[in-house]
């Protein structure tokens, strides 16, 4: 790019030069005057309206037309309103034609030509250069049209998106909300009413499990905060309430409280043990669950086995985005996901997510 510019450059300086010394055949006002038009050529980039003031000797002369024209095609892409440039155009042809006038005796006709021949190499110069430099605006213009056009467009989709998240998370929380609480007020009667102090702890365990899905549910629509942990510090809690709730599940892991894992990964490594644990509840009764929690080579490993099942599957609904979703959430966190039957007969789900993002 600078290598072009430069021979731009001189090529804009240099053919004016040539043009000017191929035009006079000795040394003399015209030719020195001339060269210095073509030498000043540069100060178009910067000011214009100098290299042709600077020009204007040699339009006299006779031979600054070559150099007088590249900086009046400058100083119109730097100022392309009309009257200013009409002003120059008039000053450029003032100076061009009054040598001739003043030192020829010319006929109507002639002195008539004259006029128009410089007022038409003053203004085509400058007025090609207004052009482009209009050309350039209305080109700007339209991209910045085009670009607010676009942004405008991805305003409203989000807009549009926003509100049906809203609108769906409102019909969710009214929907399975009202359901939820219906089942903690059931539990906590149960449990006032129940003569048997097994039927009483497992109503207490329901009615607590049944508030923690009402925080969790507003947490995650965004209607308020959910007041149990959801990295990898509530994985020991979440497979506490699995145990109380009748289920044998074995934590294992390796993981330190400086274990450096992003807030990110850590819920989603969460709501993989989750999922995995459901699942071996509804799945597998009876059957024993072991958790494995580990970093090593700069990931963090999950893997969630459980045995053939004991008993019959538990059915509650008609099912979700399961595995599916917990799959997508893995590869959005920047990790994979394997899930499949064992050779015991049972279950086994890996889930690998990156210890840095």
């Amino acid at each position: 790019m600078r290598w072009r510019r430069l021979g731009s450059e001189a090529l804009a300086v240099g053919i004016p030069a040539v043009a000017v010394v191929f035009a006079h055949d000795h040394v003399g006002y015209a030719l020195l005057s001339g060269l210095f038009a073509a030498a000043v050529l540069p100060l178009r980039h910067r000011w214009p309206w100098l290299a042709v003031l600077l020009g204007l000797p040699a339009l006299a002369g006779g031979l600054g037309w070559a150099p007088i024209i590249v900086a009046l095609f400058a100083l119109g892409r730097a100022q392309p309103r009309m009257w200013p440039l009409a002003g120059w155009i008039l000053l450029c042809a003032v100076v061009a034609a009054a040598p001739v006038l003043a030192t020829q005796s010319l006929g109507f006709g002639a002195i008539m030509l004259t006029i128009s021949f410089v007022l038409v190499a003053s203004g085509a110069p400058m007025a090609l250069g207004a052009l482009v430099s209009l050309r350039q605006q209305l080109a700007d213009s339209l991209r910045r049209l085009e670009e607010a056009t676009e942004a405008e467009l991805a305003a409203k989709a989000e807009t549009a998106r926003a509100e049906e998240r809203a609108r769906i998370a409102r019909e969710i929380h009214d929907a399975v909300g009202h359901h939820v609480t219906l089942l903690a007020v059931e539990s906590a009667a149960l449990a006032a009413t129940a003569q048997d102090e097994v039927a009483r702890e497992t109503a207490g365990r329901m009615r607590a499990l049944a508030k923690q899905a009402l925080d969790e549910m507003r947490a995650t629509l965004g209607l308020g905060t959910s007041g149990q942990p959801t990295g990898l510090s509530g994985i020991p809690e979440l497979v506490g309430r699995v145990r109380r709730a009748g289920v044998d599940v074995e934590l294992s892991t390796e993981l330190t409280e400086q274990h450096g894992v992003p807030p990110a990964v850590e819920r989603a490594a969460y709501r993989v043990v989750q999922e995995a644990l459901t699942n071996a509840s509804k799945h597998a009764p009876g059957a024993s669950v072991t958790v494995r929690l580990g970093c090593r080579d700069g990931v963090l490993r999950i893997v969630v086995r459980n045995g053939a099942p004991q008993g019959r599957s538990v059915e509650v609904g008609s099912g979700g985005s399961g595995l599916a979703g917990l799959s997508e959430r893995v590869r959005m966190a920047g990790g994979w996901l394997d899930a499949g039957p064992s050779e015991d007969g049972g279950f086994e789900l890996v889930a690998v997510l990156p210890q840095q993002r």
